[in-house]
């Protein structure tokens, strides 16, 4: 994953970048960067943040920038913003999704025979490079970004730093959000609207699919309009979007206790409280407690500080440990208890099953599990949760296996909430995580949460479809 923030004022703006670029950290694990440009040009900073918070990291850089707008991102695996000499002038670039079709489209780029690709990135081409190279095949930046757009399999939002203003770009299908903020004197993109708010933005309105714009301190000149089909990913509501961010116009944790409500709507178990496993699963388990009247604790607390978020890094055992080492149990709030787990989702099961243990060892008598989303059976091909991801290793994909002895043409009927061998699914896993129940989210009940109407939204994870309406 990634985020991305850029700001363009009448005055100075190295503070505004610096602090909007940093409320995405929740986005990113590995990677961090700022550009900014004044008079005398540009001025880059990129740092490795894999064990360092993003601010500690830029601090001593930012007393170093000057400028009236720049760019930040926090990134996963590629060195960002890169500074690029072309036909159209010297520019700063930072890109957010996925290029699945990268290697024919340098194959493209090579037969033109002047093209070359410096920036590596764990032995790859950087992908926001290769953007580069797109947009630097057309006559004007909207050409050339409208070019990438054209051309890319995925998903690839981004943002321009250039001497006329910062362009922005949406993905052509929407799947990852760009919000536009206005204060007096300056405007804002970002991934994250969270950003808005302590930096004294308004949010403006969020750009849609395919959508250029160029943002000046006086405003925003639309460059091209945003096409007919949005297929925003849900998974920004249920899992990966903060919770004080809205995308458009629908707010995360309001979202999140609609899923909560909708989840206990159907469910007559009975527990001594309600808990969420933290952070994302917080908010379904408020709106659970809420609709079934049950008391809502918090067996876990977490420990934030020193450790990032755990569902990046590529290596199994390293998000095990931080996933572990992170959430600190209470002793007092389990032993004896029958606890409701809320959950955004379940993806490997891996580290769920390590904290259902640990629940179990402080002495709880029951556990239960409702899941905000239905069982992920597909992978994702549009954005990058994580390079080591196979569809394979997805606890639903794992309990097919185990229930088919091999993994079959169609997948259909395992996604359909009402048919045997979803419910059979959905006992293996209960099975292989020791719970006392397990429930996932409807489809259908989830698309309602949202509040965004199903042709709008991607579902690609548990249908196989982008839209619920194309199965």
């Amino acid at each position: 994953m990634g985020g991305m923030f850029g700001a363009t004022s009448k005055t100075d703006c190295v503070c505004d970048i610096f602090f909007g670029t940093d409320y995405h950290s929740h986005l990113g694990t590995m990677r961090g960067g700022l550009a900014v440009l004044n008079d005398g040009g540009f001025t880059r900073f990129i740092h490795d943040i894999t064990n360092t918070q993003f601010r500690s990291k830029f601090e001593d850089d930012i007393v170093k920038m000057k400028g009236l707008s720049g760019i930040g991102v926090i990134s996963d695996y590629e060195d960002q913003p890169l500074l690029i000499n072309s036909h159209l002038g010297p520019y700063a670039i930072v890109t957010v999704g996925v290029i699945r079709n990268l290697p024919d489209l340098m194959r493209r780029a090579f037969k033109k025979r002047t093209t070359h690709f410096s920036e590596m990135s764990y032995g790859e081409t950087n992908p926001t490079e290769l953007v580069a190279t797109l947009i630097n095949q057309e006559a004007t930046f909207e050409d050339g970004i409208r070019n990438a757009q054209e051309n890319i399999e995925g998903s690839c939002s981004m943002l321009l730093l250039t001497r006329a203003g910062i362009y922005a770009a949406r993905d052509r299908f929407g799947r990852t959000p760009l919000i536009v903020g206005q204060k007096d004197g300056a405007v804002a993109i970002a991934s994250e609207s969270c950003a808005f708010p302590n930096l004294d933005y308004e949010p403006v309105r969020d750009l849609g699919p395919g959508e250029i714009v160029l943002v000046t301190p006086d405003g925003i000149e639309q460059k091209k309009p945003p096409l007919d089909t949005m297929r925003a990913c849900a998974f920004l509501w249920v899992y990966y979007g903060y919770p004080a961010s809205s995308y458009e116009g629908i707010n995360v944790e309001d979202a999140r206790n609609r899923c909560g409500r909708a989840l206990a709507r159907r469910d007559d178990t009975r527990m001594d409280f309600v808990a969420g496993i933290p952070d994302s699963g917080t908010g379904h388990a408020i709106g659970y407690a809420a609709e079934a009247g049950i008391p809502y604790k918090r067996p876990f607390v977490k420990y934030t500080p020193t450790w990032p978020r755990s569902f990046m890094p590529q290596d199994q055992r390293v998000r095990n440990l931080v996933a572990r080492m992170k959430l600190i149990p209470i002793r007092e709030l389990i032993q004896g208890q029958s606890i409701m787990f809320c959950e955004d989702s379940i993806v490997r099961g891996t580290q769920l099953q390590d904290i259902i243990r640990r629940i179990y060892g402080y002495g709880a008598e029951e556990i239960h599990m409702r899941a905000a989303c239905p069982p992920l059976i597909f992978g994702c091909p549009y954005l990058n949760f994580s390079r080591s991801r196979s569809a394979l290793e997805l606890a639903g994909r794992k309990a097919i296996l185990e229930l088919e002895g091999e993994q079959p043409e169609s997948l259909t009927e395992y996604a359909h909430p009402d048919s045997e061998k979803h419910a059979a699914l959905v006992e293996n896993i209960r099975q292989r995580l020791n719970l006392t129940s397990l429930k996932y989210q409807r489809l259908d009940d989830m698309i309602d949460a949202i509040g965004l109407p199903d042709t709008h939204l991607c579902t690609h994870c548990w249908t196989g479809c982008d839209s619920p309406c194309e199965r």
